[in-house]
């Protein structure tokens, strides 16, 4: 495939892709999904405290992640993002929540363990409770294992010596019948006794999966939460405010983008008008990003984000003056336009891999390691990096040099360039 066609093929795959992005995307209101900041809710970021005796560890922030997750499923809400936030906090965001209040307390609540008895079971298979047996401040331990006999996966369980004693109990009246292990009212499994048991420890099997198996744990141990959880933010968002927002938004991105069109119509004439049709297709392919984001539920457009995405349409913009630049740079030391558009834009998008490769490195830091709504804008910012390089690779350079050779040469003026091919001037 010879240069011509190389380029004019990389033309039509990114116009098919941004047809495809559209497709995705089109309606935005209903394709990309809407933050709390701007849907409205609650947004809280709760602390785990260490103490003096125990320290905060990935096993305690487990445990206390899951405590979360049950309580927040009690509330009925919808599109919940629960996110570890560094080592030690957890973002709660419920967008659309009706009663605020009742959900702080809630989630400010400590989640409760219960082993309680089985009375029966209903029509629809879930288990009746009796009783409570046991609470899970007894529970000292509990680990993932495998039974040497059966090679199944299994719960390994250590109470206290007052927990032994009533386990003992418990397990010795209640031969071939169920017990309920029960967090925050859910019941998380319900084994069958198959002996007595003493000595303090206790084997729970169930044909686990090993995910299934390190959630079992993760619940028994809940019970001996070492650590309170405080709320360190909390933010109340009403819907009309959010939508509002919203607007206001939108419509800074899209004067920011007119703005940027003027200037490049204006300083770069038909050079600035192409750039209109790149910084259009960069828009397809980011907002298309987005919405396939959003239908995986890995993303919810915010207020940071938004700001994320204004400045990547600057930063487009950018790399298309850079590379234009480059050419009339190209051009005043006596290349022929066809060599200038193919030099000129090769040395554009290398310094342009530079710049965006160092911004992206210093989004991907914010994003790991801040809380809350700015890593929407770092996650924006970075997005919108890998497809400005994209952009400039497979669309702005197969442009610039298609007009260098057939349309530069016949109307140099109108591209701000003076002269024959061998000895134009800018």
């Amino acid at each position: 495939m010879d240069p011509k066609q190389r380029n004019a093929a990389a033309l039509v795959v990114v116009i098919a892709l941004a047809a495809l992005a559209w497709w995705q995307f089109w309606p935005p209101g209903e394709k990309i999904n809407q933050g709390l900041d701007i849907q409205g809710g609650l947004s809280v970021i709760l602390t785990a405290q260490e103490t003096p005796e125990t320290q905060v560890t990935d096993e305690v922030m487990d445990r206390a992640e899951l405590i979360v997750r049950n309580r927040v499923d009690r509330l009925g809400a919808s599109e919940v993002s629960i996110q570890r936030q560094g080592a030690d906090s957890i973002l709660v965001q419920l967008p659309g929540i009706a009663n605020a209040q009742e959900a702080l307390d809630a989630l400010g609540s400590t989640g409760q363990l219960e082993i309680r008895d089985v009375v029966g079971i209903d029509e629809t298979g879930e288990v009746i409770l009796g009783e409570v047996l046991l609470t899970g401040d007894v529970i000292t331990n509990a680990s993932v294992g495998t039974n040497p006999t059966t090679n199944e996966i299994e719960v390994n369980v250590t109470f206290n010596s007052e927990g032994a004693a009533a386990w003992a109990e418990i397990t010795g009246a209640r031969i071939g019948r169920q017990i309920a292990i029960v967090l925050d009212g859910n019941v998380e499994s319900a084994p069958v006794v198959r002996d007595r048991i003493t000595g303090g420890e206790t084997s729970i099997s169930g044909s686990f999966t090993p995910e299934e198996a390190r959630r079992l744990r993760t619940v028994l141990e809940t019970g001996a939460l070492p650590v309170s959880l405080e709320f360190s933010e909390s933010r109340v968002v009403g819907p009309t405010l959010g939508q509002e927002s919203l607007r206001r938004g939108v419509f800074a991105a899209l004067a920011g983008l007119g703005l940027v069109a003027a200037y490049l119509a204006v300083f770069y004439r038909g050079f600035g008008v192409a750039s209109w049709f790149a910084l259009s297709i960069f828009g397809s392919l980011f907002l298309g990003a987005l919405a396939l984001l959003s239908n995986f539920g890995w993303f919810a457009l915010s207020l940071p984000g938004i700001a994320g995405i204004v400045l990547t349409i600057g930063l487009a913009a950018d790399s298309e003056i850079l590379m234009i630049e480059r050419f009339k740079e190209e051009v005043r030391q006596g290349k022929t336009y066809r060599s200038a558009a193919k030099h000129g834009t090769r040395h554009a998008i290398g310094t342009s891999l530079d710049a965006d490769l160092v911004t992206f490195v210093s989004a991907l830091m914010l994003y790991t390691f801040a809380i809350g709504p700015v890593r929407g804008f770092a996650l924006t910012l970075m997005i919108g990096l890998v497809i400005d390089i994209f952009n400039m690779v497979f669309w702005s350079r197969s442009v610039i040099i298609f007009l260098a050779e057939s349309v530069v040469p016949k109307a140099p003026w109108l591209f701000g360039v003076k002269g024959g091919e061998g000895d134009a001037q800018a």
